[in-house]
């Protein structure tokens, strides 16, 4: 599969807004054309939707020099930004970029403590297990207090999100795994801390096509390598449904992750999914015969959906 060129994606974003949809989402990471600068561009070419990084990875940008870049997303859509982070996954962090891959939610929560501190409270003065950090906001500049969201795939990472963070991003996950394991760890998570607990974003494929084979085959060539990502298939092994030793997914384990059929079926799954606890939806078309048609089959979805997604 092709990756679309950051400007197919500008565009993708600015027919998105046009057709009302929320919120845009993109990954970041690799030696992919980065996201976070790519919204800069997006912001300038759009007024109200919002815009999410799912998710910076961590290991490779120290937390002052992605502060510094949500700073310029900040004023040039001010209010428009999410900002979502997480540790990757160590065949790329330690395989591309050579960097040991060392207690990731431990790196994370302290992380996310130097982006909170600065971009919050407009300073930040941490000398830490990990990171140190020594800053404060230029005079004048007010913290755009921008919302910090966290990657998670198991209970433990949840629990986190519900801790400290401002929404759990889940990606790939089963929605049985999100009512039955995340949300009860993200809740437990936030009461302990004494605090409401965060938003829930799920990430769903989502196939406008009604042949089930045809779905499944699509899906298996899109999303089958996250099957060989230690990470994910520990968290499938969590939701029931292990992956073969060569990290192969089972056709079941696509059927769960992929919403398909007409405009109105989608419509009504996401709705579903919404009525089960979760508080926002993460669509991502897995195209399988015509994309063009298909993205529009998915923007009636979403018109259908309307609050559900």
């Amino acid at each position: 599969m092709t990756r679309p060129t950051p400007t197919a994606t500008l565009e993708l974003i600015a027919r998105a807004e046009r057709h009302g949809v929320p919120a845009a989402w993109s990954t970041v990471g690799g030696a992919n054309p980065d996201a976070v600068t790519l919204f800069a561009a997006a912001a300038t070419r759009t007024r109200q939707i919002m815009l999410g990084t799912s998710i910076v990875p961590i290991y490779p940008r120290h937390p002052l020099v992605l502060a510094s870049q949500a700073l310029v997303l900040a004023d040039l859509a001010p209010g428009r930004l999410r900002l979502g982070i997480g540790p990757s996954h160590r065949p790329i962090i330690e395989g591309m970029f050579g960097i040991p891959v060392v207690r990731p939610l431990a790196y994370l929560r302290e992380y996310l403590t130097v982006l909170r501190q600065l971009l919050w409270d407009g300073q930040v003065d941490l000398t830490g297990e990990f990171l140190n950090a020594h800053a404060t906001l230029p005079a004048g500049t007010t913290p755009p207090r921008i919302p910090l969201l966290i990657s998670a795939l198991r209970a433990n990472a949840f629990r986190l999100a519900g801790e400290i963070a401002d929404g759990a991003i889940s990606w790939m996950c089963p929605i049985s795994h999100l009512t039955q394991t995340a949300l009860p760890a993200l809740r437990a998570g936030a009461a302990a801390a004494g605090r409401p607990a965060p938003p829930l974003i799920a990430h769903v494929p989502v196939a406008m096509h009604t042949d089930q084979g045809a779905v499944r085959a699509a899906a298996r060539q899109r999303l089958g390598t996250y099957g060989r990502l230690p990470f994910y298939a520990r968290m499938f092994a969590d939701a029931g449904y292990p992956t073969a030793d060569d990290g192969t997914m089972p056709d079941a384990l696509f059927d769960a992750l992929v919403v398909s059929g007409e405009p109105a079926q989608v419509a009504a799954q996401l709705a579903e999914i919404r009525a089960a606890g979760i508080d926002e939806v993460l669509v991502h078309l897995v195209a399988v015969t015509d994309e063009a048609t298909e993205e529009a089959g998915l923007f009636a979805a979403l018109a259908a959906a309307g609050d559900a997604a």
